[in-house]
C-alpha cells in the first residue's frame, strides 16, 4: 500500500528537481504565471518544504535548514546563467517560503498524529484470568 508520506516524498523530490531546473535555466524558459515573481518564489519553496516535512516529519528542523541553504545556493547558481541574476532579496523570499512551509507541514503532521489514534478502532480487551 502506498502511504501518504511516500507520496509526499516523491512529490517533494520531484518539485525540488523542477525548481532547480527553473532556477538555473535561461530567463526565457521561466514559466509565466498570473502572480508576482516573489509570490511564485515564496509559494514554490513553501510547497516544497511542506511536502518534505510531511514526507519526513521527524526531520523538520534539518529540512528547514537545508532548504534555506538550498534557496541561497540556487540563487548563487544563477550567476552561471548569462540571462539570470542573483539577488539577496530573492533568497530571502525563498527562505521565508521555506519557513512558512515547514511550519505548515509541522502543524499538519502534528495534527494528523494527534487525530490518528482516535480513528483507529480499539480492540476488545482480553482478560487473562
Amino acid at each position: 500500500m502506498f502511504k501518504f508520506s511516500s507520496l509526499s516524498r516523491v512529490l517533494a523530490w520531484s518539485l525540488l528537481f523542477t525548481i532547480f531546473l527553473v532556477t538555473i535555466s535561461p530567463i526565457g524558459l521561466r514559466p509565466h504565471t498570473l502572480t508576482t515573481v516573489n509570490l511564485d518564489r515564496g509559494a514554490a519553496f513553501a510547497a516544497i518544504s511542506m511536502l518534505f516535512v510531511l514526507g519526513y516529519p521527524d526531520r523538520w528542523k534539518r529540512i528547514g535548514l537545508l532548504l534555506v541553504a538550498g534557496a541561497a545556493l540556487f540563487e548563487i547558481m544563477q550567476v552561471i546563467s548569462p540571462t539570470r541574476h542573483a539577488h539577496v532579496e530573492d533568497a530571502l523570499v525563498k527562505s521565508l517560503g521555506v519557513l512558512v512551509g515547514v511550519a505548515a507541514g509541522y502543524a499538519a503532521s502534528y495534527l494528523s498524529a494527534s487525530v490518528r489514534p482516535s480513528l483507529v478502532p480499539r480492540s476488545a480487551s482480553v482478560r487473562k484470568d
